[in-house]
């Protein structure tokens, strides 16, 4: 039997394509190995949000490749889909196919380890006609996707043509949740903003969303393999709906998941601030079934700068986003993103920055220094700020984010909090994730994917170790 191994980098998103590729490929008949050595073929899942995240995507193909010399190595996601060239050159690359087309890796792999009469068996519809949108891998030497000046062979296509959310279906039989605790079920991808700063949408097309009645019967597969918190994620979450005819809005969602399912927490990703409004966080309080939890991207605290950036609200509107969510609750964890160093960017804006982020109440905050993306104005804005006073600005920003962490850990010490077990863990412990974001070391080993009752310690005056907790009692 042949064997697959998939490596996945960037977003919540692309992990949940990730996801749909392991079990489409374990569908065709191919074997999932835990590593990429011995692996007949390699899959590499790829983000092209900055420049050091296309540069990993190579590396990971040097490595591989120098690893594991006879393995087909197929590259996908954002990078394949901006930059199929770039990555068809690298030596050990069989196909590059972008996110136009990653519903076709399974037929392409099969094709290309299969030649002949199982190929085509495996290429067919349970009728026995070809798909209408399948390209035989024999085609790609005479279509225009086809790199004849390289070694591999690209399938690409416009993304803006897209009008459906790619998400293959968890088989119910499946008895287990295959891939992560806490599976992510993408419910929207694409996106209609246009941000100076990001390439996604030209790499992942028009905002699109995934049917009401198939996200309840997502989520049902999802609980039928043992999943007791659903992650849902988007490009831009807050968008879910607005493409749909009717029209439907995130909440609704939401509430038909709570009433149509048992689901037991409920988590979001990434949403827009001014998605995130009074009456979404009133139904986030309301429900002990969703994660106290909101992650709100910022991007700049200097209101020059958000304009230069194309960002849709000013700071004190993202501000007043974040008091309603701590009035409204208390204990929530609230996240956001910030970049250091975009074009123009001026002592006096990052002091914004920092002190907007100082005064508000996150709990953690991740840090991009600015990196120019082809294709986008910001590449084009000039006035670079100077890369060691970005580096000085992201190290000033994390140390801040860091004691914003840590605070938020010593105000939750002596709590009992529920948890879900993750996977990892030691001899003596098990790491636990609660619904608000706290990672957390459990006392004594245990499975993942359990509910417990932990009462937590912060291990070190500082705040910064990891949280202790001892377990009070398995739920």
């Amino acid at each position: 039997m042949a064997t697959f191994f998939i490596e996945n980098f960037g977003c919540r998103a692309t992990e949940a394509d990730a996801a749909s590729l392991r079990r489409s490929l374990r569908a065709s008949g191919l074997q999932m190995l835990d590593e990429h050595a011995g692996a007949d073929v390699v899959v590499l899942n790829t983000c092209t949000v900055t420049a050091a995240a296309d540069s990993q995507a190579r590396d990971a193909v040097r490595k591989i490749h120098r690893a594991n010399p006879s393995a087909r190595i197929v590259v996908t996601g954002c990078y394949a889909q901006r930059a199929p060239e770039e990555l068809a050159s690298l030596d050990g690359v069989s196909w590059v196919i972008g996110n136009s087309h990653q519903a076709e890796i399974p037929r392409v792999i099969r094709e290309g380890l299969m030649p002949g009469g199982e190929a085509l068996k495996a290429a067919t519809d349970s009728g026995g006609a070809r798909s209408k949108d399948f390209i035989p891998l024999a085609r790609l030497d005479d279509e225009a996707m086809s790199l004849a000046r390289g070694p591999a062979k690209v399938l690409t296509g416009d993304i803006f043509a897209q009008t459906s959310v790619q998400n293959l279906q968890v088989e119910a039989g499946e008895g287990s949740i295959a891939d992560r605790t806490r599976p992510i079920l993408k419910i929207q991808d694409g996106c209609n903003n246009r941000c100076s700063y990001c390439v996604i949408p030209f790499v992942r097309g028009r905002s699109r969303s995934l049917a009401p009645d198939m996200v309840i019967e997502e989520v049902g597969q999802l609980l039928a393999t043992g999943a007791k918190e659903v992650v849902l994620s988007g490009i831009n979450l807050g968008a879910y709906g607005r493409d749909l005819v009717p029209r439907v809005e995130l909440a609704q969602v939401v509430r038909r998941i709570l009433d149509e399912t048992p689901l037991e927490q409920l988590r979001f990703s990434s949403i827009e601030p001014q998605d995130v409004t009074e009456e979404f966080i009133a139904l986030v309080a309301a429900s002990p079934r969703i994660a106290r939890h909101f992650h709100v991207p910022l991007q700049s605290g200097s209101n020059r700068i958000l304009r230069a950036m194309h960002r849709w609200y000013r700071a004190e509107h993202y501000a007043e986003r974040i008091k309603l969510i701590r009035r409204a609750l208390p204990d929530a964890a609230i996240g956001a993103d910030v970049i250091s160093g975009f074009p123009g960017e001026t002592d006096e804006d990052f002091r914004a920055t920092f002190e907007f982020i100082e005064r508000l109440p996150f709990t953690y905050v991740h840090v991009f220094s600015f990196s120019a993306r082809p294709g986008t104005q910001a590449a084009d804005l000039g006035a670079l700020v100077p890369a060691g006073i970005t580096r000085d600005r992201a190290r000033a920003l994390r140390a801040l984010g860091q004691q914003k962490a840590a605070a938020f850990r010593k105000l939750q010490a002596g709590r009992s909090l529920r948890a879900l077990t993750l996977k990892k863990g030691g001899d003596t412990w098990t790491e636990a994730l609660t619904g608000n974001y706290l990672k957390v070391r459990v006392v004594g080993r245990l499975p993942a994917n359990i509910w417990c009752e932990a009462r937590i310690r912060v291990e070190q005056e500082d705040g910064r170790a990891d949280l202790a907790a001892a377990l009070n009692s398995r739920i």
